[in-house]
């Protein structure tokens, strides 16, 4: 998908004020309107991959959350944010564990100006108990179903970097299409990005086309197996399932992401249901152990895009190449 055709996807959240960088900023999102009266010195986030905004654009949030998968060495933080942190001589901000919700005492601790949890699954709940710290800025329409572009526009905004970011979105959007110029096998394969429960294999989840993950598919000239487009296009949700006797109707995956290892792949060719989707039976599946950076950089994020993911879509063409 080129870079105009991802521009006609985005929502307009912002206010033109956000845009030029000015203050006041209102950005509108699910749960009504934000707006940031001047522009922001300690900027929080929560959520996946938010604190890239601000790093991106040169700032340092007081506080962020803790990479919960992905991260290799067990620091909380994935290495393209080390990376960033060191190339801007920073030090780790604060790291909030959200492995059961977000903590809100830590967030407060921070003493945040403006909260940014554009990319997030807050209910309105949490958005609430977060906005009686500061300013937040929740998801545009849907939970866990924000763009990059989306993330980037509406997080950067509320930072007063709405210009900086518009830059960051057309670098990022290149190099995703120079990704999909040097690996031509991508185009016109389809793929689904599937999650399996190896000890209950009654149902194959699968990210819809709102996912990044999924949306990332797209982005690289692929397409979506008809019965993910079908499911996508009725619902509001970013993850669904499929029960495994309906398995056949993912025969047009060409290739499958999930996460897990080859031991899982064995046990998916071994079940009598899901071992006969043409993909898994003939391994045209790219494996993602949790605990290793790869799986992180399948859900694109603003430093992650580029040298960072290069792995992932790697093993990505190789799996189309197995198709033949």
């Amino acid at each position: 998908m080129r870079a105009a055709e991802r521009s006609s996807r985005r929502r307009g959240a912002v206010s033109s004020a956000g845009s030029s960088g000015a203050f006041p900023v209102t950005v509108r999102h699910a749960f009504g309107e934000t707006t940031i009266d001047a522009k922001p010195t300690r900027v929080a986030t929560v959520a996946w991959a938010n604190h890239e905004v601000p790093l991106a654009l040169g700032v340092v949030p007081v506080g962020m959350s803790r990479a919960s998968w992905g991260d290799d060495d067990g620091d909380g933080v994935l290495p393209w944010v080390e990376d960033r942190l060191s190339e801007l001589g920073a030090r780790t901000p604060v790291l909030f564990d959200e492995t059961d919700g977000i903590d809100f005492e830590a967030v407060a601790d921070t003493r945040p100006d403006v909260i940014l949890a554009a990319y997030s699954g807050l209910s309105k709940s949490d958005y609430e108990t977060l906005s009686k710290i500061a300013p937040t800025i929740a998801y545009p329409k849907t939970a866990w179903g924000t763009t990059l572009d989306e993330m980037i526009e509406m997080d950067g905004a509320a930072i007063g970097l709405g210009a900086e970011g518009k830059r960051l979105e057309q670098r990022l959007d290149a190099r995703v299409e120079q990704a999909a110029e040097r690996r031509p096998q991508l185009a016109g394969r389809s793929a689904m990005f599937a999650s399996f429960d190896p000890a209950d294999l009654s149902t194959v989840g699968f990210y819809t086309t709102l996912d990044p993950r999924a949306r990332l598919f797209e982005d690289l000239g692929m397409t979506a197996p008809e019965a993910v487009r079908r499911a996508s296009a009725s619902s509001k949700e970013y993850y669904l399932t499929v029960s495994a006797e309906d398995a056949e109707s993912l025969d047009d995956a060409d290739v499958i992401v999930t996460y897990g290892d080859a031991a899982l792949l064995k046990k998916l060719q071994a079940d009598p249901l899901i071992g006969r989707i043409p993909a898994i039976a003939r391994g045209s599946v790219v494996l993602l152990t949790d605990s290793t950076p790869l799986a992180a950089a399948a859900n694109p994020s603003p430093l992650s895009v580029g040298a960072a993911s290069d792995r992932y879509l790697d093993a990505l063409a190789a799996a189309a190449d197995e198709v033949g």
